[in-house]
């Protein structure tokens, strides 16, 4: 920790700056902007506990899908990517048997550390992810006290960049600092986040969300054993390449598609189970092709389709992180607008089928299209059927780009960012 006067000269002296703009992918005056942001922080901090003499201050970025659209559920590979959008916060030790973090518009959570059993009453709540981390941790060893933290977001709510994925690796972040001298690695970090969420906050998420905020950067995740899935952090660039990261909101409504995202998985692993085999993953690709006509009899077109989406998709989220090691980004360029097509034609997760009305991320991904004229790439990002559209744009094309499919899909709903090379961290 540092002492909170110091942190506050030091941020005004300009002693952050370096790593700020590393963190954010910023030049001077957006350095500025940040700056501002942890003067904020440190006060809204300090108006809602205590002026502690002590503090310390976290990081954790949100998360891009690049490659690899509904391959993890079926134990395949993945592409993610942090983005310069992030969960920030100010904590320090108060001595006291309480865990309390106040997120900036949100009551304020309290944990006493003699509770630490999942409550299915807290389920869907940030409550349970605090409680479910820190039990976590506490199970490992260590030993946790009571601490206060005020944390606030940027990242963006219902855009597939996992702002929830981001907060879990916060938390574990500002434990590990406090109480574990920052022993726990970030992969670590990223299945505890998921621990929390799968038995306290009571979702079945995967892992990819939480390891790409917490390890940062580009990343390709291999999931073939989930228990201990495979991390290769790719050294690459993103500032170097001439492109912005576009994630344009397509304003399509999120209501009644469970049984949509829900359909995917299980068509997928009924075709696996027609070979004996719990995931596509465990399935011979050939065989599969050869057996194509009796499974269209059994379990259906769709099924066949998505089938092979998964295939094709996961060799390429493989040959997309080899490209980029390689930093051949415009051939990995190329095969982004193949998994775009993919997603579109065989996985069929950009419109809910026979749906007249809403199409808002067909009609998004086509504008995209017509504005790029064949340069960059676009595609559906994470589930589909609503949300978000990702896009890499050339960076003399992007105040275009954005002005004209505004114009379109709704004002401020294209969001200019960039790759993060840093995941889940204390800054100070």
């Amino acid at each position: 920790m540092i002492k909170r006067e110091k942190l506050k000269e030091d941020l005004l002296n300009g002693l952050f700056n370096s790593k700020i703009k590393e963190l954010y992918c910023t030049d001077d005056d957006g350095t500025n902007f940040y700056i501002k942001r942890f003067l904020g922080l440190i006060d809204d901090f300090e108006k809602t506990f205590s002026p502690y003499e002590n503090v310390a201050l976290f990081s954790a970025p949100g998360r891009t899908e690049i490659g690899g659209n509904h391959t993890d559920h079926q134990h395949g590979c993945v592409l993610a990517g942090s983005v310069n959008l992030d969960v920030i916060a100010v904590a320090s030790i108060n001595n006291s048997d309480e865990i309390r973090v106040k997120s900036e518009g949100y009551p304020l959570d309290v944990i006493k550390l003699d509770e630490m059993e999942p409550d299915e009453k807290e389920f869907n709540q940030a409550k349970s992810l605090i409680r479910g981390i820190a039990a976590k941790i506490k199970s490992l060893g260590y030993k946790i006290k009571g601490f206060d933290c005020y944390t606030t977001s940027n990242v963006l709510k219902g855009s597939g960049l996992s702002s929830s994925a981001a907060f879990e690796v916060l938390i574990g972040n500002v434990i590990n600092g406090l109480f574990c001298n920052n022993e726990i690695n970030p992969v670590e970090i990223a299945k505890i986040g998921q621990f929390a969420e799968n038995v306290y906050f009571g979702k079945p998420c995967g892992l990819m969300d939480q390891m790409a905020s917490s390890v940062g950067g580009i990343i390709e995740i291999d999931f073939k054993n989930t228990e201990n899935p495979k991390i290769n952090k790719i050294n690459f660039d993103f500032t170097q390449t001439g492109y912005a990261l576009c994630i344009i909101d397509s304003g399509a409504d999120h209501a009644d598609l469970t049984d949509e995202y829900a359909a995917i998985p299980i068509e997928m692993k009924q075709v696996a189970n027609a070979f004996g085999k719990e995931v596509l993953r465990e399935v011979n690709k050939n065989e599969f092709l050869k057996s194509i006509p009796q499974i269209r009899k059994t379990i259906g077109d769709r099924a066949v389709l998505r089938a092979i989406h998964f295939f094709n998709e996961n060799k390429r989220a493989e040959k997309e992180a080899e490209l980029l090691s390689k930093g051949e980004f415009e051939k990995f360029l190329g095969l982004l607008k193949e998994s775009g097509f993919s997603s579109y034609m065989y996985l069929q997760n950009v419109c809910v089928c026979g749906s007249k009305k809403e199409q808002a991320v067909g009609l998004t991904l086509s504008i995209c299209e017509e504005l790029l004229n064949n340069k960059g790439a676009y595609r559906v990002h994470g589930g589909g059927f609503a949300g978000t559209v990702q896009a890499f744009v050339p960076i003399d094309m992007l105040d275009e780009f954005k002005t004209e499919i505004e114009s379109i899909v709704g004002k401020n709903s294209c969001h200019i960012l960039s790759i993060r090379p840093i995941g889940g961290i204390q800054i100070a």
